[in-house]
């Protein structure tokens, strides 16, 4: 239970980056990088790249809130049962800077690594914001919910030694957190889709 409740801890500020990120882009700020990441092109099966639901508004909301929750999360995690069990305080001290280099990083990962699934849907022809059909539905909502935690928690590897099953077990849980939040932000209207 220690362990569950570490992978918590040590995940949180892009938990509740990844939350406030939906609310930022539903929001009608910063409407100018409300744009594609991939402006709109097309590749020869004449499908785009990543799709309309990537822009550079959730890109860089992600990267932004992520050092924000970082941040802030470090002042909550100043002392005691949250400094000594988050992975980030293992081997660096809890400071502002290391806590924005560890914020940025995350985002960073967390934006980058839910474009190779985008990119795959597209050319599986499944449209932007919908579910996959038939046996690939189920590979998809998996992906869904873990194709972001494999990037930030390879981030946490390179703070804190973990081996590869580790790994694995960490982007299970983060992947069946992410499904709960997804399904909570559904019924909040802040998700078009459950999966």
């Amino acid at each position: 239970m220690t362990i569950i409740l570490e992978m918590y801890i040590t995940l949180a500020p892009i938990i509740f980056a990844g939350i406030l990120n939906m609310a930022w882009c539903k929001s009608s700020f910063a409407g100018p990088i409300n744009k594609p990441i991939d402006n709109y092109l097309t590749l020869k099966d004449k499908a785009r790249l990543f799709g309309d639901n990537k822009t550079w508004k959730g890109f860089l909301g992600i990267i932004i809130l992520a050092i924000i929750c970082s941040v802030l999360w470090g002042f909550i995690c100043r002392t005691g049962y949250l400094l000594e069990h988050n992975y980030f305080y293992a081997s660096y001290k809890n400071t502002i800077l290391y806590n924005t280099l560890t914020g940025f990083l995350l985002g960073l990962a967390y934006g980058i690594s839910e474009l190779p699934n985008s990119f795959m849907k597209r050319r599986l022809g499944i449209s932007p914001g919908k579910p996959a059909k038939g046996l690939k539905s189920v590979f998809f909502v998996f992906m869904d919910q873990a194709d972001s935690l494999f990037g930030c928690v390879l981030v946490i590897c390179l703070f804190y030694e973990m081996s590869f099953i580790f790994y694995t077990a960490y982007v299970l849980l983060g992947a069946c957190t992410h499904l709960v939040i997804n399904t909570l932000l559904y019924f909040l209207k802040l998700r078009k889709n459950m999966f």
